[in-house]
């Protein structure tokens, strides 16, 4: 198997792993839904499984307003396994290492730049905030951003991973309760 590692700079300033494989992949059994057989969350060099996709697909596949993550920010497991992939996939670098914020939005006030509900935060980080204006959501309220957020929809893996992200954003949340799900502009 073939692995060469790349490294993205996002907005000049987060770095970003990256592993390109070359190798056949093994034929994959039908596995229950929502499971990733053979597949470890942010694991380098693992494809989507079963039936996982990236974010990217999963967004694409599925019509507006429809996306719901299906763990809880009280589930301590996914809120760990976020925390790992929030780390691993360098949502850091630009959000702080538990969300408090940087160069880019706080992720634990109750400031949503462009809504709070599962279905936007997941597109708004599979495609990145140019398209997923272009696909008719506006901004809601604002907040001291240096810059647009990028796709990160290639980058995380799979939408499982990205689940498990958004679990342990909402786990970190400090804002007004009655907006832990997305209230918009303050």
């Amino acid at each position: 198997m073939l692995r060469q590692t790349l490294t993205v700079f996002v907005l000049g300033l987060a770095m970003i792993p990256l592993q390109a494989q070359q190798a056949p992949q093994p034929a994959a059994s039908a596995a229950p839904a929502g499971s990733q057989q053979g597949a470890q969350p942010g694991a380098q060099g693992s494809q989507p499984a079963g039936n996982a996709m990236t974010p990217v697909q999963r967004a694409d596949a599925t019509p507006k307003g429809e996306l719901k993550n299906p763990y809880s920010d009280s589930d301590a497991a996914a809120v760990d396994a976020g925390q790992k992939l929030y780390m691993n996939y360098a949502c850091s670098g630009c959000h702080g290492g538990t969300g408090g914020g940087g160069m880019c939005p706080a992720l634990t006030n109750d400031i949503w730049v462009y809504g709070g509900d599962d279905d936007t935060l997941f597109r708004l980080v599979a495609y990145g905030s140019e398209v997923l204006q272009s696909k008719g959501y506006s901004r809601k309220a604002s907040e001291n951003v240096v810059g647009a957020m990028p796709p990160m929809g290639q980058i995380v893996k799979t939408d499982e991973d990205l689940w498990h992200i958004l679990a342990f954003v909402r786990a970190n949340y400090h804002g007004a309760p009655e907006c832990k799900l997305g209230c918009g502009a303050k």
